[in-house]
């Protein structure tokens, strides 16, 4: 498909779901990969070991709080010593904390935004340099179709994806002229580990608003990070690409 041999790419929150279907289609293309994890310490080695065993490239996992300023600085600066480079960067980390804004809490409010929006901000700035220095660089942020259209029961979710899309925006406009490219994926309904959950009749509904009628793959979501990562879309950026069979048009 896009080759991204010799290439290494930096993926937040890739110990599952669409993180580690990012990870595993990338390290496919011959990627090495350097991913972060919160907690899941035996998880996130046993991930480490099946990337390098099966497709035969480098790939570790640190333990650290993408939400920290100063976790994200000391990371970057390790992950540089150890890996020498970044190509990608994937600011995937997220989280809910869903309920209604009449029930929501600050704790509930901060946790979201924190997590999901502050955290690219900290680890873009953390590599901002080494981007610029390189004068190449595609950075990809994880929004969500939900950050476009609202969703009651999650104003906090939703506000934290809509400034993922301002971010990229921004970002791109500053980064342009030194060769470093930002956009932004916005997955609709995905079938991962946290949708196993939802109640059939939950899932069903979903998916008769979907004009494809089916909920995607963490694969497909991958793809498109594929094709902004790779060399096949150097003349991308500042965009949006909706992944959501259609739920927005």
């Amino acid at each position: 498909m896009y080759s991204l041999k010799g290439k290494t790419a930096l993926i937040t929150g890739a110990s599952r779901g669409i993180g580690k279907g990012i990870a595993q289609k990338f390290a496919q293309q011959g990627c090495n990969i350097v991913f972060t994890f919160a907690s899941s310490v035996d998880k996130a080695r046993a991930f480490e070991a099946e990337l390098t065993k099966e497709y035969g490239i480098q790939a570790k996992g640190y333990q650290s709080n993408a939400a920290d300023f100063t976790a994200s600085e000391e990371l970057a600066t390790t992950v540089l010593a150890d890996f020498e480079k970044i190509d990608v960067l994937i600011n995937n980390a997220g989280i809910t904390r869903d309920t209604l804004l009449m029930r929501m809490t600050e704790e509930q409010w901060d946790a979201v935004i924190d997590t999901n929006l502050k955290s690219a901000f900290n680890l873009t700035k953390a590599f901002l340099r080494h981007f610029l220095g390189n004068r190449a660089g595609s950075i990809i942020n994880m929004t969500s179709i939900v950050g476009i259209t609202g969703n009651a029961g999650q104003a906090n979710y939703a506000a934290s994806k809509a400034g993922m899309i301002g971010f990229t925006k921004s970002v791109a406009k500053e980064l342009g002229a030194r060769n470093v490219r930002c956009n932004a994926i916005a997955p609709g309904f995905i079938e991962t580990e946290m949708t196993d959950t939802l109640d059939a009749e939950v899932k069903a509904s979903w998916i008769k608003t979907i004009p494809l009628k089916r909920g995607g793959s963490t694969e497909d979501v991958a793809n498109a990070c594929l094709f902004l990562a790779s060399d096949a879309s150097t003349y991308i950026t500042g965009q949006t690409i909706n992944v959501c069979g259609g739920m927005v048009m």
